[in-house]
């Protein structure tokens, strides 16, 4: 496996900036794509949700903002930027690997507003601010099962030959103006579900990830 990571979070990678022509996003997938052969690589990992987003036509979630630079507006001329990776992938012999974050709900660094069908707006029970971003609440099992069927949409409707999540499940931790640790404000999810389990909150959080990825991988297998 000689795998590279296409980021979109925050245009890292791709598209280079919010806006660009759907021509330009499509040639600079390309150069990428063709880099990757030319580095005898044979797969790329393609951030598809970087913050309760998509970088695809999903009936879940809203457009992503590095794309066009607004939360929940499609490119035009529509193109699935998904769908187009995958065939240009696969034509030159490179896996097409989906990547999810799954519970980040909206980066520190986002200037669009947020869309109606953000789970934010959809679902605000399930969402935690943190810091300067939102977060979904993995000890909620709605949540879990909400990022869940998010991910078998695109297991189910796109030829991806993976699915990989990156390090991102409870965040890292924010400090206050003296430099103190803020926890991540869970008290309440703790309570209903941790507690009665007689677990101690990091290692329900520990099993809450557990439990989240094990459904996953048996959903996965389970659709293939």
């Amino acid at each position: 496996f000689r795998g590279a990571w296409i980021a979109t979070v925050g245009n890292i990678d791709w598209p280079s900036k919010p806006g660009l022509p759907v021509a330009e996003q499509k040639a600079e997938l390309i150069s990428l794509l063709d880099r990757a052969v030319q580095l005898k690589l044979n797969a790329v990992i393609f951030q598809v949700r970087p913050a309760s987003d998509a970088l695809y036509a999903s009936p879940l979630e809203p457009w992503s903002e590095y794309l066009t630079g607004t939360q929940g507006k499609m490119p035009v001329p529509f193109y699935d930027p998904l769908a187009f990776a995958i065939t240009e992938a696969h034509q030159r012999g490179l896996e097409l690997h989906a990547w999810f974050n799954p519970f980040r709900g909206r980066h520190f660094a986002s200037k669009s507003p947020i869309a109606l069908n953000h789970i934010s707006r959809t679902h605000p029970e399930l969402v935690r601010t943190y810091g300067d971003q939102l977060w979904i609440d993995p000890g909620e099992p709605a949540a879990r099962a909400f990022v869940s069927n998010v991910v078998m949409d695109v297991v189910k409707r796109y030829d991806v030959d993976g699915v990989q999540f990156d390090d991102y499940f409870y965040p890292y931790a924010e400090k206050d103006a003296a430099g103190h640790e803020i926890d991540f404000p869970d008290t309440a999810t703790w309570r209903k579900y941790g507690l009665p389990r007689h677990l101690d909150r990091d290692d329900w959080r520990r099993d809450n990830i557990n439990v989240f990825v094990k459904n996953i991988y048996h959903a996965i297998k389970a659709a293939k």
